[in-house]
Formats: C-alpha cells, structure tokens, sequence
C-alpha cells in the first residue's frame, strides 16, 4: 500500500503514458485518453443496449496482489473458473511495500510470468507500489492513475485508492460506481448517490477481512474468497 521505492514519482503522477495499442476488448469501440497518466476505456461492449446475439461482458475486479506469486496463482485459477471475459487491477502488482510484511509466496518474477501469460486480458491502474521499473517488465499497460469504463447506463471509476478515494471522490453522477483498493479491505458504501467497490486484498488482507476478488456484471457485483466463496452480493 505503500511506496518507498526512488523510481517513483514522489506526486503520484506520471509526466508522460505513452499511448499503447492493447489488443484486448475487442468488438468494442475504443478510445484511449491518454494524457498525463490517465488512461481512459470507452467500452460500448457493456451497454445494455446490446445486438442480438451479443453476451454482457464479465469483468473479475481484483488488487493489491503484492508480489505473491501463491496467490496469484490462486487469484488467476478463479479468474478460469469465473469465465470472465476481462481482469481489471487495481495496482500494487509487484512490489510487497515498505509498512508491509512479505506475503507468502513473495516471489514477484512469478508473478510477472504469470501475468504476462494473459496480458490481453488485462486491464491495469497505476497502484502506490507500482513504477516505471515494473512496466518494464509486464507487456501491459499499469502506470494510469485510472480508469473508466463506459456501462451505457452508469460510467465506473476505477483507481488504485491512494490519490482519489472513496473519502474523496472524483465528479461522478448520482448512480455512477467507484472501484478501489489500497486498503486491503473489501468495501461496498454508497457516499452521496455513489456506490463504492474494493475487492479487498488478494494476498493481505487487513482488518479480519478475506483474501478475495470481485465480479462485476451489468446490473451485480459479487465479493467472493479466492475459493469462490461468496462473500457478499449487491444489484448495481
């Protein structure tokens, strides 16, 4: 949750993303913002409005991985199981983070092989833990503060936690949704018409909470253990 490393940028901020074709979320219309650090998905593939024959897009909303290849493993198991189409983090990959204890299985080569193995399924912001050196390593892109992805009826905000948050959010519309992690507490509140999301900690969790992941559907969201337990069910 934290960052102690000098390769990052002490504001929080990139100066530059370059744009990156990701080859992901196809049959949908795309646009990439990408100015100062902000990478933006306008994804028509989750209107409702869909064309017959066309499925809802499943997306598996998971963080704070922390470089436990264990339980990446196990986090990318339920991602197979789950049949989800795409996997949104929200940050902290790689690195364990100087106020934290190494989680088990710290091992982050793993856990950069493992997700380099489904990059094009990935969909990445930029988490306190994260920096350049770790984009030099895994093929997708990780270092925007955030993004949103276009539901037709609602826009989701999604970020890591640490610069915008839940206690201080970003102009979203009443009904619109806000996803985070960095507390490594699942969390499901509604601030001021805004529902707001964190998948919690997929290797340390905190607060009595469980290690864990979120779906998110259309019109659901689900807080399930790494096992598939659920946790927690909420129409959206």
């Amino acid at each position: 949750m934290e960052s102690g490393r000098t390769d990052s940028a002490d504001d929080g901020c990139i100066e530059e993303f370059s744009p990156i074709k990701v080859p992901f979320i196809h049959e949908c219309a795309r646009e990439y913002l990408t100015n100062h650090s902000v990478l933006t998905i306008i994804d028509k593939g989750m209107n409702v409005e869909l064309s017959e024959g066309e499925e809802e897009m499943k997306w598996m909303i998971a963080s704070d991985i922390h470089g436990s290849a264990f339980y990446c493993e196990k986090m990318l198991k339920a991602f197979e199981r789950e049949q989800a189409d795409k996997l949104l983090l929200l940050g902290d990959i790689l690195y364990h983070g100087p106020r934290n204890d190494l989680p088990k299985g710290y091992a982050p080569k793993k856990v950069i092989e493992l997700l380099n193995n489904i990059k094009e399924k990935i969909l990445c912001v930029r988490g306190n833990c994260d920096a350049e050196v770790d984009q030099m390593v895994l093929e997708f892109p990780i270092l925007a503060d955030y993004c949103m992805l276009d539901l037709g009826t609602k826009l989701v905000y999604a970020t890591h936690g640490h610069l915008t948050s839940a206690e201080q959010l970003p102009p979203l519309r009443e009904g619109d949704l806000f996803l985070q992690g960095h507390t490594h507490v699942p969390m499901n509140e509604v601030k001021n018409g805004i529902r707001c999301m964190n998948p919690g900690s997929v290797s340390l969790p905190k607060q009595d909470s469980w290690r864990g992941y979120m779906i998110l559907e259309i019109n659901q969201a689900v807080w399930k253990e790494l096992d598939g337990t659920i946790r927690e069910m909420v129409e959206i």
